[in-house]
């Protein structure tokens, strides 16, 4: 038996002086008493007490001691046996497939109850949308059945690898994933990939299959246009039954109703148009029922006409930026040299001086405007310098800038969150040769920076307004930065932060497919098709109406494999259990040390209490 600290067994030479001193006690020594009378009634409980001990031991107190003097030196020394001891298995993570296919017919519902089938003593619960949910983090079994009792699935499609990735994260002792789901359709790793590295960690994973093939009818695209001064929809809808089928579409658009109907072949799809759109919300809706209703709605949303007023403050006429505002709709852009004193007029100001810094006024003025709900874009220049903006100007930044930096070389771009304003724009083949050193204010976010880790893009509140600082400085010729304002994504990138910024945006803006994310200036409630939520970062995995910012946004599905409710997932159960068994790059076992220290302390202390009572019954005590 090994020892943790076998210096200690030296406390084992303390049972000598035990030893010598019942050695050397003294005998006892026969004394005559002319009268034994009161003695005898002692003398017969002595004897019924000690009759059965002393025929095997002459005397106990000796044993017991030794014993505890032994067991204390052993238990200094820390005693302890190895055995190989498996990972732990108590910890459950249960994921569930919240895709829109699993609103078919009843297999969301069948995932539920089959996952409360596998809660444990420690569990945690994994919603795999198009981003997964961590709704249950290392908790007992009652919270993990009230959970499940709550949880609804998605419109998105789920990605299954991403989910066993965030799983494998919780099981760092160990444990098992299980996985429910119809395995019809994902984004993402292949989930046998997933399921084989979990494995090859030592997890065991379990994939449980929900559903069967049914019939549907659904809206799998659309797309809305501006034609001759109105808008259009064109929609197409697929059937994939096995024989033709009339559908029967239901059209709400400005308080009016109206109809279609064609045929639809099996196994086909069907275009169809709907002309001059009002403005507000449109519903197109195939009035039939089926399996899968997320697919029957289409929602879209025309914006309403109100004309924003974007004010930009520059000490140079020619300004790509202002250009590239002047000629979005529904903007009206007014070019000033300076900041007026009342800018209740204007829903957003942007800041372009190139050398002049802003007056003291002026910056009182901007900070009341921004405090007040006011939206302000701060764009580089040496003008924002730290030598030139000043503290009170700083304040009201996202960043804190410095001094202004040349690479002659160069410096690129790389975004550091996926946003709808970093969408569709190339930063990466932006060539920045000047920029303002600076670094992130606290509670400000970044969204794209140099490779260098500097902000070029960052987004912040002040009061109850926004702030936005570009690090691209838009000068032309000679005092050039950059050239950004010479790619053709200039003034996408303009129309994209006016319309987060509170403009109208492009009418793609207000009709999106789920699993769009988009990144709000500050947190706010939102209005979901379920409910109202407060957040700085919409996660659209609803089929619906969304109303954020006071724009009314429609979400539609729009996936084709989702809507296929006759896909089974047999086969991708199939090839995972048909893989091999995984090479193991963390085992499923450890060598565990259990010591015996304790045990032996309780002996100790048992032994204890049996020296006290016999003594007591020996009437020493």
């Amino acid at each position: 038996m090994p020892f943790e600290n076998p210096l200690a067994l030296a406390a084992l030479a303390s049972v000598i002086p035990l030893i010598i001193l019942y050695l050397l006690r003294p005998k006892p020594l026969q004394v005559m008493v002319p009268s034994l009378m009161f003695l005898m009634k002692i003398q017969e409980e002595k004897k019924r007490f000690y009759t059965s001990i002393t025929k095997l031991i002459k005397d106990p107190l000796f044993l017991i001691q030794l014993l505890v003097l032994i067991l204390l030196a052993l238990a200094a020394a820390a005693p302890f046996i190895e055995t190989q001891e498996p990972l732990s298995g108590e910890h459950t993570v249960i994921i569930i497939d919240s895709s829109a296919s699993m609103q078919t017919d009843s297999r969301f519902e069948d995932a539920v109850s089959d996952a409360r089938d596998y809660v444990s003593r420690t569990n945690s619960i994994i919603l795999a949308g198009n981003t997964p949910v961590t709704v249950l983090e290392r908790e007992g079994s009652d919270a993990a059945y009230q959970t499940l009792d709550s949880v609804e699935p998605g419109a998105t499609v789920a990605d299954i690898s991403g989910a066993i990735s965030s799983g494998m994260q919780l099981l760092d002792e160990g444990g098992r994933v299980v996985v429910i789901s119809d395995f019809t359709n994902w984004e993402g790793d292949d989930p046998v990939n997933a399921k084989t590295l979990a494995q090859s960690f030592g997890l065991d994973v379990e994939y449980v299959l929900v559903g069967r093939s049914t019939d549907n009818v659904g809206i799998i695209q659309g797309e809305v246009q501006a034609v001759e001064g109105s808008y259009t929809y064109t929609g197409v809808v697929k059937n994939y039954k096995n024989s033709r089928e009339l559908v029967e579409l239901e059209i709400s658009t400005g308080g009016s109703t109206t109809t279609q109907s064609f045929n639809v072949a099996a196994k086909s799809t069907q275009q169809f148009k709907v002309d001059n759109l009002k403005r507000g919300i449109t519903e197109v809706t195939i009035t039939a029922s089926d399996s899968l209703m997320v697919d029957n709605t289409a929602y879209i949303s025309i914006p309403r006409v109100s004309t924003k007023e974007v004010l930009v403050v520059s000490d140079v006429e020619k300004l790509p930026s202002y250009t590239a505002l002047s000629l979005m709709p529904n903007i009206r852009t007014t070019l000033m040299n300076g900041v007026p004193s009342d800018l209740s007029d204007y829903s957003v100001v942007v800041i372009a001086n190139k050398e002049r810094a802003l007056a003291s006024g002026e910056i009182e003025t901007l900070g009341s405007f921004i405090r007040s709900g006011g939206e302000s874009v701060f764009v580089a220049s040496n003008a924002l310098s730290g030598d030139n903006a000043g503290a009170s100007l700083q304040e009201l930044m996202p960043v804190i800038t410095d001094g202004v930096v040349e690479a002659e070389r160069g410096t690129t771009l790389e975004v550091q969150q996926e946003t709808r304003l970093s969408e569709d724009i190339k930063f990466d083949e932006v060539a920045v040769y000047t920029y303002l050193n600076a670094t992130e204010r606290r509670g400000a976010t970044t969204l794209v920076s140099t490779t260098e880790g500097v902000p070029m893009l960052s987004y912040g509140t002040i009061g109850d307004g926004t702030v936005v600082y570009l690090g691209l400085n838009d000068a032309l010729a000679e005092d050039a930065w950059n050239n950004f304002h010479n790619l053709p994504e200039y003034p996408v990138f303009w129309f994209k932060l006016a319309g987060w910024l509170g403009g109208t945006g492009t009418i793609t803006d207000y009709n999106l497919q789920t699993g769009s994310v988009s990144a709000l200036a500050q947190a706010q409630d939102i209005e979901t098709p379920s409910g109202v939520e407060n957040v700085n970062r919409v996660l659209y995995d609803e089929v619906g109406v969304y109303t954020v910012a006071g724009k009314q946004i429609a979400v539609n599905l729009y996936d084709d494999r989702e809507s296929d409710t006759t896909l089974e997932g047999a086969d991708l159960i199939e090839r995972a259990e048909a893989e091999e068994d995984p090479g193991i790059v963390r085992a499923d076992s450890y060598t565990a040390k259990n010591y015996l220290d304790t045990y032996m302390i309780i002996i100790v202390f048992l032994l204890v209490l049996l020296e006290l009572y016999i003594i007591k019954k020996r009437g020493e005590l």
